[in-house]
């Protein structure tokens, strides 16, 4: 099966770079991947221990971020070395403070992951929740560093768990711990003999109250709002993006509408803009705002868990598309979270739908019905915007969990 494994590895590579060619977030891909290893033997080594930190993307790094700056502040003795898979998350995090030295993750072959950890020799290795590369794993296992897996997440209709998934679930059971979100996620891996596990719920939690805490302000953005009913619509595609229209366009309130697209590039943002009848005014080009405008557009990346404080109703895009982002950035301000209705692997979006902070829409009237519900009736606002705020800080503390468990 390793074998299979790793052809299928070698294809996937030469499918990204034929498909850089006519793609650049691909063509990103394979430049980021060219120099590492001169990268790396250009180091110098000063005898301290490294720890090496995984996430595939923007996402996952925000949700270890808290796990990475506590572990820093702890144990300032270690260099810190960041890896991401994909360039939306190295773009915007190549610099980032806490770590020592930041670059892509190599393909996953066998040759790579000797070379790597050889090179790193890491004391620790932490990958985050969805991140599984079977010859780092192996490599790292056999060479006995202590290896972690932060805010993982089964499901039993996942490839470890069927019938040609065994080879897979064996690579599992050479972690150190699983740090899972869910008691059933810790029931389903013990269900298959991988008892390493320890339930501290979702480090995301902590990180959007860290978020949250942090006197920001947009005087771009306080001077757009002006007091007014202000929905906030993070990471929207497509079909997001024309229902929000129709609704700033037809609500009967008066409604001020902050995009934050998931695509920032010139071709989505030009699109966008069409989808209204009064241009609206991107954040890039609002600094005097000398006009009035009902619709800005954040066309810059990092901004989003900010902006969702000036809201009163947050809108999650996504959910008409492969899955809806994270809600969490939203509730932690205290707002009602409406989002489309791909959820289902969303835990949070669930349980808050559940309780009443939530709403799922599956088309445009829906959004009507739930927008027109939550202006038309202050009771039931209040309650949901308790809701989610409450919810969020009830959750956190996953952070300190992981902190006490990590042996470098």
């Amino acid at each position: 099966m390793r074998w299979l494994y790793n052809i299928a590895i070698i294809i996937y590579l030469s499918g990204i770079r034929v498909f850089s060619l006519f793609n650049s977030k691909a063509r990103k891909w394979i430049a980021g991947r060219r120099q590492i290893f001169d990268f790396l033997g250009k180091i110098p080594s000063d005898g301290r221990p490294v720890a090496w930190f995984h996430c595939s993307s923007l996402g996952e790094f925000e949700q270890g971020r808290p796990v990475f700056e506590a572990f820093h502040t702890q144990n300032p003795r270690f260099r810190i070395l960041l890896t991401f898979f994909s360039p939306s998350g190295y773009d915007v995090k190549k610099n980032y403070e806490v770590a020592d030295f930041v670059c892509y993750m190599p393909p996953d072959t066998p040759r790579n992951a000797r070379r790597f950890i050889e090179i790193l020799n890491p004391s620790l290795v932490m990958f985050v929740k969805y991140e599984y590369w079977h010859n780092y794993i192996s490599e790292i296992t056999r060479r006995t560093i202590p290896f972690y897996v932060l805010s993982a997440n089964f499901r039993r209709d996942q490839y470890f768990f069927r019938w040609w998934g065994k080879w897979f679930l064996k690579n599992l059971k050479q972690t150190t711990l699983f740090f899972v979100q869910t008691q059933n996620s810790a029931e389903l891996l013990q269900s298959h003999g991988i008892n390493q596990v320890l339930v501290t719920g979702d480090t995301r939690f902590d990180r959007v109250l860290a978020v949250a805490r942090q006197h920001v302000s947009f005087p771009v953005i306080e001077k757009f709002v002006k007091d007014q009913l202000v929905m906030v619509a993070g990471s929207t595609w497509l079909p997001d993006e024309e229902m929000l229209a129709r609704l700033a366009q037809k609500s009967e309130v008066p409604l001020k509408l902050i995009i934050a697209p998931h695509e920032t590039t010139e071709l989505h943002l030009r699109k966008l803009e069409t989808l209204f009848p009064e241009k609206p005014v991107r954040l890039s080009r609002a600094e005097l705002l000398t006009e009035p405008y009902e619709v800005l557009i954040i066309d810059s990346i990092g901004m989003l868990s900010f902006a969702y404080r000036y809201g009163q109703i947050a809108y999650i895009g996504g959910g008409f598309g492969v899955g809806i982002h994270n809600v969490l950035e939203a509730a932690v301000y205290g707002i009602p979270v409406i989002f489309g209705p791909k959820f289902d692997k969303f835990r949070e979006a669930q349980e808050l739908i559940a309780l009443g902070g939530a709403f799922c829409v599956k088309d445009y009237s829906g959004l009507v019905e739930v927008f027109s519900h939550l202006c038309s009736n202050p009771e039931a606002y209040k309650k949901s915007a308790e809701i989610c705020r409450e919810y969020v800080v009830h959750h956190a503390g996953a952070t300190q969990k992981v902190l006490q468990c990590l042996k470098p």
